[in-house]
């Protein structure tokens, strides 16, 4: 898993989809339903974002699907996160 997110509190994470500001993370960390991760984009230039945590799973190969929404976006902020997502198989 090649790492988009450095979680403030630790732990990495990967964009797996974005409509709007909603998202899907793949995360070495979890996080309760309404908490609020502070991060940083991993690859240059970094900028800091926090994404509202709406549903935590654990996953067989023990990462965690984290679902939520970025809050604050800029239009920037958005289209750089639409770029790293993968386009589907």
């Amino acid at each position: 898993m090649s790492e988009h997110l450095r979680w403030a509190k630790g732990g990495t994470a990967t964009f797996l989809t974005i409509a709007s500001d909603a998202v899907t993370l793949r995360s070495s960390i979890p996080s309760p339903p309404g908490a609020r991760l502070d991060a940083t984009l991993a690859s240059e230039p970094t900028v800091s974002l926090t994404i509202k945590i709406h549903g935590s799973k654990l996953q067989p190969d023990g990462s965690f699907a984290l679902k939520g929404r970025v809050l604050e976006a800029t239009r920037a902020l958005r289209a750089r996160i639409e770029g790293l997502v993968a386009p589907p198989a």
